[in-house]
């Protein structure tokens, strides 16, 4: 499992829009980066609503954010769309990345074991490294504590 303090894994994912978002072209600025289990179901509908509406001050912070999950890039589309979101969102169908940082798990719903994507935010500083983890995320009130350790690092 990934640590802080560790440099964080490279990807090289398409975005909604098909064009190609590489992590390490990202350096100089931090990222966060946000694994979630699929478009346009509540909690993870939400937790882009909440990041979005959160995006300017992220931005005047100099952090990027970047959302996520094993939908492909036409589903990311219409999920944004549909939602006004203002995030970058990157189709994992492989689940390169999210093996690469620990999310793709198994999981257990109604006594059925599954794999699938546990949601996880990560806070990665302008040279690469791991600075903040948080997994098992719940919504509510996350998107607000990933800004102000963002504004903590970024100050």
């Amino acid at each position: 499992m990934l640590k802080d303090g560790e440099k964080a894994p490279d990807f090289k994912l398409p975005d909604e829009t098909g064009a190609t978002v590489q992590l390490s072209k990202l350096k100089g600025r931090p990222v966060v980066v946000y694994f979630y289990p699929k478009d346009d179901t509540s909690g993870c509908t939400q937790e882009a609503k909440d990041f979005s509406c959160l995006a300017e001050e992220f931005a005047n912070a100099g952090v990027a954010i970047i959302g996520i999950s094993p939908d492909s890039a036409v589903s990311h589309q219409k999920f944004k769309t549909k939602h006004d979101l203002s995030l970058r969102l990157l189709a994992d169908e492989q689940k390169v990345a999210a093996e690469a940082y620990g999310v793709w798990t198994e999981k257990s719903m109604y006594g059925k074991k599954y794999m699938g994507v546990e949601r996880s935010t990560f806070l990665i500083d302008k040279s690469g490294k791991l600075i903040n983890s948080w997994r098992k995320v719940r919504v509510p009130g996350h998107a607000e504590e990933v800004l102000a350790a963002a504004r903590a690092l970024s100050g």
